[in-house]
């Protein structure tokens, strides 16, 4: 069973929590909510907990196979170019990346999974330095979960969502390179792959790094999980 994405139908709007965005406090969620991001930096590289940051702020991790586009995504919503490396050659990410966003909560990138040219002894640290992480972090607010949408999910795919189900982790669910298919092939991928994965069309967001498509349709479920404390 699949967890419970994280869809636009969950974000109604709390008349209590818009009153409070008056309150100087909590500034800094209606900077989120208006994508103002002031600062984006990053914090540290990581393997395991003693070398993680101190577990204070919020956190929303971003997990998905080399090469589907996580670095261009997490780029495009922080509105930087470089911050987080891409390369040509998929698997370079091998650390968890820790990055600091407006001083108030930190994305973390996950290591890209299911290169075969990544070394067989570097592949078996992966699922232990992941599992670690998503088990016992308990800033932890959910799980950015990248596909390409020209790709049918793996067995990968569908153990990790069964897993996240398991651990009541919520899961956003990522298509990238939108832009590689036309309309129709991208309708046509849209429903397949959440057919595959038993999760409704509208629980997966279309998203694309060059066009910019779908951009503001990934930050808002990100917001709502980083609301849910206050």
């Amino acid at each position: 069973m699949a967890p419970c994405p994280i869809t636009h139908a969950c974000l109604r709007a709390d008349t209590h929590r818009q009153k409070n965005l008056c309150n100087p406090r909590n500034l800094w969620i209606k900077d989120l909510i208006e994508m103002k991001i002031k600062s984006a930096e990053f914090i540290t590289s990581a393997v395991k907990p003693s070398q993680y940051p101190p577990a204070v702020l919020p956190e929303i991790a971003f997990a998905g196979r080399s090469n589907v586009g996580k670095s261009s995504l997490i780029n495009t919503l922080l509105n930087r170019k470089r911050l987080v490396k891409t390369s040509s050659t998929p698997g370079r990410t091998q650390l968890i990346n820790f990055f600091l966003i407006n001083e108030k909560f930190s994305f973390v990138d996950l290591p890209g999974y299911g290169y075969a040219k990544v070394p067989a002894s570097i592949q078996k640290t992966w699922g232990p330095m992941i599992e670690t992480y998503l088990t016992y972090r308990k800033t932890l607010k959910g799980i950015v979960l990248i596909m390409d949408i020209r790709r049918m999910p793996g067995k990968y795919e569908l153990d990790l969502m069964d897993w996240l189900y398991h651990y009541n982790i919520p899961a956003i669910l990522i298509l990238t390179k939108a832009d590689k298919l036309s309309k129709t092939k991208q309708i046509k991928q849209h429903f397949s792959i959440s057919k595959a994965l038993s999760v409704d069309k509208n629980d997966l967001i279309l998203f694309s790094a060059k066009s910019r498509q779908g951009k503001d349709n990934v930050w808002d479920p990100i917001e709502k999980l980083l609301q849910e404390d206050l």
